[in-house]
């Protein structure tokens, strides 16, 4: 359908939090060890900026961009509630939802990030997507993340 209406765009709301963590390629859906919702969440927002580069690649040449992003640190309900120590510390220093919002909003309906795909953004600014040492995955983890997406959307055979 995207391709079919191109020119399309694939706008994905990672999280700073990704930078964090490094893939799971072994362990999608957290069966191993303690469960720890702030690593789960950055392990996530890591998988979902990484098929966003997948996706780009594959959809090259199709009039479809896909994008990822991190709105910033916003004051909502989410890190209210999920990030309690987080939010009292940095609260006069967090976003208003709208701010959070305006790279969204300009990755949907500007000129620039129409013309490549597969970026991860910020602030309307491209930015790298590993910070940290240890968080690279390898073409292996990869791989194996799009199979087994690809497995878990697939619809059950009978």
């Amino acid at each position: 359908m995207l391709e079919r209406s191109a020119p399309s765009r694939i706008v994905n709301v990672s999280s700073g939090g990704m930078y964090t963590q490094k893939l799971r390629a072994d362990d999608l859906q957290t069966e191993e060890g303690v469960f720890d919702g702030p690593t789960v969440y950055a392990r996530t927002k890591r998988a979902e900026v990484i098929l966003t580069e997948m996706w780009a690649q594959r959809l090259a040449g199709t009039g479809v961009t896909a994008h990822a992003m991190h709105p910033g640190w916003a004051d909502t309900a989410g890190v209210r509630s999920s990030l309690p120590r987080f939010y009292r510390v940095t609260r006069p220093l967090l976003r208003s939802p709208g701010q959070g919002a305006d790279t969204i909003v300009w990755l949907g309906a500007a000129a620039e990030p129409a013309e490549a795909s597969g970026g991860f953004w910020h602030d309307r600014r491209r930015r790298p997507t590993h910070l940290l040492p240890g968080t690279r995955e390898t073409e292996v983890d990869r791989r194996r993340l799009w199979a087994e997406c690809v497995a878990l959307s697939s619809p059950p055979s009978n």
